[in-house]
């Protein structure tokens, strides 16, 4: 993990303010963009929530459908699937 060396503390409601550099550098766009946060052993990690495809996880190339994320090619694979079983 890096240090930025910025420390903060929490208000009176338990939140802490990013620095606006790492937002920057993370070109996250307030009221948008969403944290995942992750507890590792004493540590509290906030990564950038990115949608993934609900069929493989991947990251690259989603639609939103029905509620869901799914990838292009998991579009393609679906699609291919429907197609076998109207030959069947």
């Amino acid at each position: 993990m890096k240090s930025t060396g910025i420390i903060r503390g929490l208000d009176n409601m338990g939140r802490v303010v990013i620095p606006k550099e790492i937002r920057k550098f993370l070109d996250m766009t307030e009221g948008v963009d969403e944290f995942e946060i992750y507890m590792q052993d004493d540590c509290i990690v906030l990564k950038k929530h990115k949608p993934s495809c609900i069929f493989c996880s991947n990251e690259d190339d989603c639609i939103e459908f029905e509620n869901q994320t799914v990838c292009k090619a998991c579009v393609e694979r679906l699609h291919l699937k429907v197609k076998e079983n109207e030959i069947i």
